[in-house]
């Protein structure tokens, strides 16, 4: 887990869809992505709603806009929080996601045999 390489970092890094976009692409979790849109539900920031900024692998967190704190210099500071910790409420969606979430799909029965082939 805390040696994983970024290609499985990804993975690791999933979150829930939210009930609407289950029951619309029957799927239960993606691996987060920069331009999603979630909502937090747990911890101090919950409820709160924002486009994902970063995805930092490195470190494991998600960085979302709007959720900051302010450094005693002034500066402001974006504050992690864990991806499980959020539910996405828009996917953005491109050709590579789209494949995804056709292959994900558990609606769609798969295998080499239909019905017709076995009788």
């Amino acid at each position: 887990y805390f040696a994983a390489p970024p290609h499985i970092r990804r993975k690791l890094m999933s979150s829930p869809l939210s009930k609407d976009l289950r029951a619309k692409y029957n799927v239960r979790s993606l691996p987060i992505r920069r331009d999603d849109e979630v909502i937090i539900c747990r911890g101090h920031f919950h409820d709160r709603e924002g486009k994902v900024t970063q995805v930092y692998r490195k470190k494991w967190p998600i960085h979302i806009e709007r959720v900051t704190r302010d450094k005693a210099n002034g500066q402001t500071v974006p504050i992690g929080i864990h991806p499980s910790k959020v539910v996405i409420v828009k996917i953005k969606i491109d050709k590579d996601r789209k494949a995804l979430l056709e292959r994900k799909n558990r609606a769609t029965k798969k295998g080499k045999y239909t019905e017709k082939d076995t009788a």
